[in-house]
């Protein structure tokens, strides 16, 4: 089951045109993942007081279909882990409530050691430790 979590798209949140603001599209698909998270057993206090803070290295987003005021979407949001690399990529979609998919978003992340400022070797070993259900994750 992919995880997702429903989102109604505000007035504010709209451009000139009456469409969804472009970076309003990133605040989705964070919010997104930090529902994943929160759902794993990963609030933000405790990741950031495992002496870890998560960091977007990139971002891109595929807009698909136009989105304006009042429509309900669904962001979605999954885990992709790459053995041996220190960097991780989280996948979202952004669908309207007829299925059709108004946006692709993949984002680059990495797990940065707040200390050192540096990314740790291996974020996923990182990740399970911390989280109470692991498998929404991935892992």
């Amino acid at each position: 089951m992919t995880f997702s979590v429903p989102v109604l798209v505000r007035g504010y949140e709209l451009d000139t045109q009456g469409h969804l603001n472009h970076a309003v599209y990133h605040q989705y698909g964070e919010h997104a993942r930090w529902e994943l998270l929160r759902a794993a057993g990963i609030a933000q206090d405790k990741f950031i007081a495992s002496g870890v803070g998560a960091v977007v290295l990139e971002s891109t987003i595929k807009y698909k279909r136009e989105l304006r005021g009042g429509d309900e979407v669904t962001v979605t949001c999954a885990f992709e882990w790459t053995e041996g690399e220190k960097v991780f990529r989280f996948h979202h979609e952004i669908i309207k409530l007829d299925g059709t998919v108004a946006a692709e978003i993949t984002v680059v992340a990495g797990a940065m050691d707040l200390t050192t400022r540096r990314l740790v070797a291996n974020p996923a070993d990182h990740f399970r430790e911390l989280a109470e259900n692991p498998e929404l994750l991935g892992l």
